[in-house]
């Protein structure tokens, strides 16, 4: 198979059903979660379990990035300063980058995600709202005045989540109808057309 500038390309088995599956169990959890602790209802039970889902889901994809298969190992996502730059000098070519797992920029960006959700929950354990019943149940453990803090933290990380969710979905649309490459069957089939 050859690619509109000539260079061989391949289809191959890339995203393991593991990773997939997590990618998207995360994308719902995270997406519901966010949703009850922005629009309510005032009890958060429901809110609370969906953080706890999210903190088994990192559980995992901490342990599959370090055991897991090539192309879900975090080694995968740090391309390092210059092969990132260079990426990104060649990101608004109109050609798509048939990349063998995440390209540069987007290995940086789930790192980012990743790290910014590890906060998201770890401040929610702690966050008191003292409303009585929507306490983190880590928050008996601090001072009141973190547990005030933690609770900040957890709102701001929450819209900065929510932006790089947008992002993310910008990236996707990008990436679609600009560099005509499909980032979203890829990681439903797990199959992916790269570089040979």
């Amino acid at each position: 198979m050859t690619g509109p500038d000539n260079k061989a390309v391949e289809r191959i088995r890339l995203w393991d059903p593991l990773l997939r599956l997590f990618h998207w169990t995360l994308a719902a959890v995270v997406t519901l979660a966010w949703g009850l602790g922005r629009f309510g209802p005032d009890r958060m039970a429901l809110h609370f379990w969906l953080g706890y889902a999210v903190i088994a889901l990192l559980a995992f994809r901490l342990v599959w990035g370090l055991v897991g298969p090539a192309s879900a190992r975090f080694s995968g996502l740090v391309h390092g300063p210059k092969a990132t730059l260079a990426y990104a000098a060649s990101l608004f070519r109109r050609k798509p980058s048939n990349w063998r797992g995440h390209n540069p920029l987007g290995g940086l960006y789930i790192l980012v995600l990743l790290t910014v959700l590890a906060l998201q929950v770890l401040t929610g354990l702690f966050a008191d709202p003292e409303d009585y019943m929507n306490v983190g149940p880590l928050a008996g453990h601090v001072s009141i005045e973190t547990a005030r803090s933690a609770l900040g933290w957890h709102g701001m990380l929450g819209n900065l989540l929510f932006a790089l969710v947008l992002l993310h979905l910008a990236a996707i649309v990008f990436y679609r109808l600009w560099k005509r490459e499909d980032l979203v069957r890829p990681m439903l089939t797990g199959i992916k057309t790269v570089r040979r």
